[in-house]
């Protein structure tokens, strides 16, 4: 530290805090996530989990009053939302209800405008082409139309 100025020598303290703050080890670490139990404490997040389990089964009746409660109560994370959205697509086009995929698909943009579906989700012959006429009108004309 003998290349330092002399008052800089003698008072390192203020140096070193500053050195600290300016090259991030100030920062704090995130907060943890959120524990499982908190999570299913949270009626939206407990009726989105429950609706994903009841969907899996093929309870689709059950799927869709869950995913209907869960964007009701309220889904704290966007993604959660889309999630919610994106499965009452899937149950409305499994059941021809065509008008009301688009709306949900729709709703699930609106929720997360980082929505996407994944490539097997979106070669499905009835949600599959629902889904990408969604993602082109979202895009809007002359916008990226990427349903990727």
């Amino acid at each position: 530290m003998k290349c330092l100025p002399r008052p800089l020598r003698q008072s390192r303290a203020p140096l070193l805090a500053w050195l600290c703050c300016t090259l991030g080890a100030c920062e704090t670490a995130p907060p943890p996530p959120p524990s499982i139990v908190s999570l299913m404490e949270r009626p939206g997040e407990h009726a989105l989990a429950v609706g994903l389990i009841d969907y899996d089964a093929g309870a689709f009746d059950r799927a869709e009053t869950d995913f209907r409660s869960a964007v009701a109560h309220g889904l704290q994370s966007p993604s959660d939302a889309a999630v919610a959205y994106k499965h009452l697509a899937f149950i409305a086009c499994a059941f021809s209800h065509l008008l009301e995929c688009e709306a949900d698909f729709r709703s699930a943009f609106a929720a997360d405008p980082q929505f996407r579906l994944s490539d097997a989700e979106i070669g499905h012959p009835v949600w599959g082409p629902v889904y990408r006429r969604v993602a082109a009108a979202v895009a809007g004309p002359g916008g990226q139309a990427n349903p990727r």
